[in-house]
């Protein structure tokens, strides 16, 4: 069932080591069929090094496993609800990775400081409240989804554009049209979140980048007049 599929979850998976987003089992990628309303991701605490494409879990959008002979990760409640949240993702992605991660147990958004952070993601990367102990105790994973779409909607923030938020005291997750796409998103968040550090350190008194600024790299990539790259 969806091998395609599983093998495209499984090569994003292991793309979260490589590119140092994650440390032992500290994160997980999915990826989504439409058509069949399944979704597959990375079994629960399983060694990177030890994974092969037939292991990763099928699951539903209520995050009940359908096939696979491992439990699904133990977030695969949130991206159930973000897949039913946001229609528009394919593929979502889950670190503790070291920069971002930091900005989240700081209880900050990240500001967008300059054009890196504006080609791939248009303004600031929101960083969500806590969860409270009735939520927690309810359903943590379910409600951290919840959460997540309830900010991005409460606020009129496009998850397409803004495709990665902070949960506080816990960390990122990342969104795209795919799998692969994530983790790319994952990858660019990790780098901002490090350059919007730096940047902090060299000077306290930063301000965010001039909107207008913010506009034109992330417009000229993204949209119907984008002329950046190749037709």
């Amino acid at each position: 069932m969806l091998e395609q599929l599983k093998q495209e979850v499984y090569e994003a998976n292991m793309q979260l080591p490589k590119f140092g987003l994650v440390t032992f089992t500290w994160g997980n990628a999915s990826g989504i069929d439409r058509k069949s309303g399944l979704f597959v991701i990375k079994p629960s605490g399983m060694e990177y090094g030890k994974l092969k494409a037939e292991d990763m879990v099928v699951v539903d959008l209520n995050g009940v496993k359908v096939e696979g002979k491992y439990n699904p990760s133990s977030d695969t409640a949130t991206h159930a609800v973000l897949y039913r949240r946001f229609p528009n993702v394919g593929g979502i992605v889950h670190t503790h990775s070291s920069w971002a991660a930091s900005w989240a147990q700081a209880g900050r958004s990240i500001p967008c400081y300059g054009t890196t952070h504006a080609d791939y993601i248009y303004g600031e990367v929101p960083c969500v409240r806590n969860l409270t102990k009735e939520e927690i105790e309810e359903a943590y994973e379910r409600n951290t989804g919840i959460l997540i779409a309830d900010e991005f909607e409460e606020h009129g923030i496009n998850y397409e554009a803004t495709p990665a938020v902070l949960c506080k005291n816990h960390g990122p997750f990342t969104w795209g049209k795919n799998a692969a796409d994530a983790v790319h998103n994952a990858v660019v968040l990790e780098e901002v979140a490090k350059m919007a550090a730096y940047c902090e350190a060299i000077n306290p008194r930063n301000v965010s980048a001039p909107k207008e600024i913010q506009d034109k790299h992330y417009y000229r990539k993204h949209g119907e007049y984008a002329y950046y790259g190749q037709n």
